[in-house]
């Protein structure tokens, strides 16, 4: 029988981070430390991202989706960017309740100026003061400008891929199922760091992280109930809210999964792999052991993260065929 006690045990040295790290962040987030922790800021100021970094910074105002408020984008290339090469469209991590587009920027940066990509990482609608289908439907018409601006963002339109962490990998799942049902705009691969897909927090994972670790499953309530309210655990949830519903995963570009062992997001993910290659489709599955969610971003330095994160951009890099 499966309880909290018997779970993967963390990586040794990222244990040590999750040491300190418990200090400073709690392991269940509730709905009331959601305004306080957008106070707070969860994220590196981009001017420090960037220092010493060949890369440049341009913010666009963009037309959101219909009848909604207009969208804010940033866009990353390197200071000697000329030709169009490849474009990473970024949706932002923070359990569809915190963060910005600047979330979780250290990975596509990297990938900006390793790659001499363009990326532009968009600043979408947060739950639950703007609940589901707000903050896909920012992403996917966000997706649509960069695909419909890719000449002058200077992108090569047949090399887009979307890229997303934790609530950020959910958004870039939905958007690419959104891409797939609307006949576009082309991806030539979807990149799930970590992806939260599931609303029903039913799986053996989600019970063996509670009140331990980086997003437990209190955290995963909080985020889910924010997203979705009542609606939550029934029929009409949208498989662009959750992907983990669709039960049609042809048709979709290849995906790069990667997830930890240790972290409630674990058994969700494998699942959605294993249904996309149950579809016919291509999927690129790595599930770190002892790694707790978001551990590459909170401890790049410690090893397996270093792996976690070459490996990643390895894939990347394959798929824009640098």
């Amino acid at each position: 029988m499966t309880t909290i006690d018997s779970r993967p045990p963390y990586d040794v040295e990222l244990q040590a981070v999750l040491a300190v790290l418990g200090d400073q962040l709690p392991a269940t987030l509730t709905p009331e430390m959601i305004a306080p922790l957008r106070s707070a800021g969860v994220t590196a100021p981009i001017d420090q991202l960037l220092e010493g970094r060949p890369i440049e910074h341009v913010e666009r105002t963009i037309p959101g989706p219909a009848g909604a408020p207009d969208l804010i984008v940033s866009i990353f290339r390197r200071t000697d960017h000329t030709t169009a090469g490849p474009g990473i469209y970024h949706t932002h991590g923070g359990g569809m309740i915190i963060g910005d587009r600047f979330t979780g920027a250290d990975v596509f940066l990297e990938w900006v100026e390793v790659m001499d990509a363009v990326a532009v990482s968009v600043e979408y609608r947060l739950a639950p003061e703007n609940p589901d289908p707000a903050p896909v439907e920012d992403c996917y018409a966000g997706l649509v400008w960069t695909a419909e601006h890719a000449a002058e963002l200077g992108i090569d339109p047949e090399r887009l891929l979307i890229a997303g962490g934790s609530a950020g990998g959910g958004l870039a799942a939905g958007t690419a199922l959104l891409a797939r049902d609307r006949k576009g705009p082309a991806l030539i691969g979807q990149c799930l760091m970590y992806p939260m897909i599931d609303d029903r927090n039913t799986t053996v994972s989600s019970h063996q992280y509670i009140g331990i670790g980086v997003w437990d499953r209190g955290s995963n309530d909080t985020g889910w109930n924010a997203l979705l309210g009542d609606r939550r655990h029934g029929d009409e949830v949208s498989i662009y809210a959750a992907p983990s519903r669709a039960t049609d995963l042809s048709g979709l570009p290849p995906a790069f999964i990667d997830v930890g062992s240790a972290e409630v997001f674990r058994d969700e993910d494998v699942a959605y792999a294993t249904a996309i290659w149950a579809s016919g489709g291509q999927a690129e599955l790595h599930v770190w052991p002892g790694a707790f969610h978001g551990s590459d971003l909170m401890a790049p330095q410690a090893t397996l993260s270093m792996i976690a994160r070459a490996t990643r951009t390895a894939w990347v890099a394959r798929t824009f065929g640098v």
